[in-house]
């Protein structure tokens, strides 16, 4: 095992499973500051903590003081502010993640934006990452009074400001991480090896928050592009799972060669399981969270993922989510992601169901604890 790094007195450094080594020369006054060869687990200094620990593994525990917010908070999409819409029960609320071993710390929104003073932390992805922004949102802007905390807009960005932290929690729309065109004939054209569309909205922020895993499985019908392209080469078809490599390299290249880790930290979060009929499962009228796995599955995304951050050479922290949320059928708006009337309560079944996406208050806020703990 390799020896963990001391470090400075006044921190507690908290690492999620690295699986690259990095090395920082000579003394730094960044936010980020530390001398290490290489951090492989969780690791603290806290003598009531374990040197090691792995989020990733332990249960749900059912806990009457969450949720940490209610569905009032102004900031909650429609699709996901399940009470608003009409959901019955409350219990999917009330649960918390319990390491093995060790515990997470309850969010702290003050401690959080103390943390986070003058600076941007931007989470990057697809639709599910919009819903992880929301509930950090959510469990912030509570502590910050009315005309201290605004929300603009860039393009494809957001940004929630607490104005007296100087700090900004921001959202950026780019579910493939790679660059999405208009080809000829109007043809979408996926470019495998383009990024800096994308990328140059993410210089200069303290924290990076990445996902990217759905839409890469899309079926045909509801693929976003028409063709893969590589350099000057055009594909109809590729395995998608070689089409993710592909984009995760070149997203790994764009790190390596613009960013410094001395002054950005950078976190990508695995893939949010999916409760739908396709895997068998079903999100509807479920009200607790599974007990067991007979077979636990780990979806082909996160094992690219975890080879393309393993060949890194720029420190990468893996979010771990999958597992710990594979269980919560629970969780998902179902049929409540729109509002229903009273009428339409009584037949639930007759509308669509979203097994994909995650209530709030509810699982995504347990994210963010795990999140607020890396930092």
């Amino acid at each position: 095992m390799p020896k963990y790094p001391n470090p400075k007195p006044h921190f507690t450094f908290l690492f999620v499973t690295l699986f690259a080594c990095c090395f920082f020369h000579g003394k730094s006054s960044s936010w980020l500051n530390t001398e290490a060869n290489e951090v492989v687990m969780v690791q603290s200094r806290s003598q009531d903590w374990p040197k090691r620990c792995d989020f990733s593994v332990g249960k749900w525990i059912y806990d009457q003081s969450y949720p940490l917010y209610d569905s009032n908070c102004p900031y909650l999409s429609t699709a996901v502010a399940c009470q608003r819409n009409g959901r019955p029960d409350f219990g999917y609320e009330k649960w918390k993640w319990k390491p093995n071993g060790c515990s997470l710390p309850r969010f702290d929104a003050l401690k959080f934006l103390g943390k986070m003073r003058r600076k941007r932390i931007m989470l990057v992805g697809d639709s599910i990452m919009r819903n992880q922004w929301e509930s950090l949102v959510c469990l912030v802007q509570g502590v910050i009074p009315t005309g201290h905390k605004k929300v603009t807009y860039n393009g494809p960005s957001m940004a929630f400001h607490a104005m007296d932290f100087e700090t900004s929690i921001e959202f950026f729309w780019a579910p493939l991480l790679v660059e999405l065109k208009k080809g000829a004939d109007n043809k979408r054209v996926l470019h495998l090896d383009l990024i800096e569309e994308n990328a140059r909205y993410w210089r200069g922020v303290d924290v990076l928050v990445f996902d990217s895993a759905h839409w890469w499985t899309h079926s045909d019908q509801w693929s976003s592009w028409d063709y893969y392209m590589e350099g000057k080469s055009l594909y109809k078809t590729m395995n998608p799972m070689i089409a993710y490599q592909k984009a995760l390299t070149t997203w790994a290249k764009w790190i390596e060669l613009n960013l410094d880790p001395r002054k950005t930290r950078v976190i990508f979060r695995t893939m949010s399981p999916r409760h739908n009929r396709q895997n068998g499962w079903k999100c509807h009228n479920q009200k607790t969270p599974l007990q067991i796995f007979s077979h636990p599955h780990v979806p082909e995304q996160v094992v690219v993922l975890k080879g393309v951050l393993r060949r890194m050479g720029f420190p990468v922290y893996l979010h771990e989510i999958t597992t710990m949320s594979a269980y919560r059928r629970d969780g998902h708006p179902s049929v409540y992601r729109r509002a229903l009337n009273q009428a339409q309560r009584q037949h639930p079944r007759e509308f669509s169901s979203d097994c994909s996406h995650w209530c709030l208050p509810g699982v995504p806020d347990i994210w963010n604890e795990m999140l607020s703990a890396m930092l």
